[in-house]
């Protein structure tokens, strides 16, 4: 090790890397897939013994509301799972934010689910890397700091939610909330590479389900009567594409509705994902929208509603972030870890954290890769790597380091 302190050294020397390992393989053992609420709730359980023995006001957060679009136009209510939201020394000099999630991209009758080791060291598993392993990395290392004399000089919250992977459009509102006023703020995603490479700037990301309606007629009789809703939306999706650059990706992913060969489709609803780059990038693309809806609907002839938003704002890498970051960097030197990092994109909550101003590093889950899929895996070694990556950043930060 470098120079660390006294009060470091024993904080990393604290942590119990085989126990963590322990809680990864029990955790992911547990299905909690983003729709699967009865998993998602034995999941919350779970999680709600282990960080209940941090000193603080555990509480589980009701989900906000959420509509989403069906095939057919309408729209309906998504349920979604309790957010766990822990609170310690709120009247502390220094407020910090740390943030997960319990939910994965792999569903109840998904055919990943269970862990294995591909080799000593490699554990494959749902959820391994993103971001059980994560969960961890954050309780040990927050373990650590609170043993330590400094920690009556640090107070946080915790925020774990059940919805990130599919945008924490239920928890947006509370990521917003607890984030006022924060100094900085950790989050546990995994590495962006598996070197421990960070996520540094990220685009933003706005899903849109644009409904088109037209009208039916006689695809032989009367075809002058009807107005295609299929082919307005087709227009629709190739002018959203011409505006894909450098600074905004476009992707039209789906178009759903039709009818059957001799009929004029009257309904159709276009699915597009948009990435802008900076604040500025995401109001063209508002702009770009609004005027292809206009353009379309004129030339065709047929009714348009745009449903969805911007729920991840952009992220760019401000001054106080870099000195974040930077922090990061020197202990993980002290540390004997190289850490640097690099735009990434892809989204996730440090997004709605950056938008709220407190610079964040959302990346300080453990090393491994190929999530989502059933190639998942996770370094074992870099779970005790990365809790200690954490507490000696967060008792630099309790000390009033920048």
């Amino acid at each position: 090790m470098g120079e660390l302190s006294s009060s470091e050294r024993d904080a990393v020397e604290s942590i119990d890397a085989a126990a963590m390992l322990d809680q990864v393989l029990g955790w992911s053992a547990v299905n909690s897939g983003s729709r699967n609420l009865a998993g998602l709730e034995r999941m919350a359980g779970l999680l709600g013994d282990a960080f209940a023995t941090l000193a603080g006001e555990l509480r589980f957060e009701a989900p906000g509301a959420v509509e989403s679009v069906n095939e057919t136009g309408r729209t309906f209510a998504i349920e979604h799972g309790r957010h766990l939201h822990l609170t310690v020394r709120p009247d502390a000099p220094v407020q910090l934010l740390f943030t997960g999630h319990m939910d994965t991209v792999f569903g109840e009758t998904h055919a990943f689910q269970a862990t294995r080791w591909l080799e000593p060291g490699v554990l494959n598993g749902p959820g391994v890397a993103d971001m059980k392993g994560g969960l961890a990395v954050m309780l040990a290392a927050l373990k650590a700091v609170e043993a330590s004399r400094l920690s009556e000089q640090v107070g946080y919250d915790i925020v774990i939610n059940s919805d990130e992977e599919v945008g924490s459009l239920s928890s947006a509102d509370l990521l917003a909330r607890v984030a006022q006023g924060k100094r900085a703020a950790l989050t546990y995603e995994p590495a962006a590479l598996p070197d421990g490479t960070l996520a540094g700037a990220r685009p933003g990301s706005g899903n849109f389900a644009i409904v088109v309606r037209g009208r039916s007629a006689h695809a032989g009789r009367n075809p002058e009567d009807g107005r295609n809703a299929l082919l307005a939306a087709a227009d629709l999706a190739l002018r959203l594409a011409k505006a894909k650059g450098p600074r905004l990706s476009v992707n039209p992913s789906r178009i759903e509705g039709g009818s059957p060969t001799n009929v004029v489709p009257d309904l159709a609803v276009l699915r597009v994902n948009m990435r802008p780059a900076t604040p500025e990038d995401e109001a063209r693309a508002r702009s770009i929208i609004e005027a292809s809806v206009a353009m379309v609907g004129a030339e065709h002839d047929v009714a348009i509603e745009v449903s969805g938003g911007f729920g991840r704002p952009p992220k760019p890498l401000t001054p106080e972030a870099e000195a974040l970051f930077a922090l990061v960097r020197d202990a993980g030197a002290d540390l004997g870890q190289t850490i640097a990092w690099q735009p990434s994109g892809g989204v996730c909550d440090g997004n709605n954290i950056a938008a709220c101003g407190v610079p964040v590093v959302d990346t300080m889950g453990v090393r491994g890769g190929k999530i989502h899929s059933m190639e998942e895996y996770l370094i074992a070694d870099s779970l005790g790597e990365r809790a200690a990556l954490s507490a000696v950043t967060i008792l630099r930060l309790a000390e009033g380091r920048s």
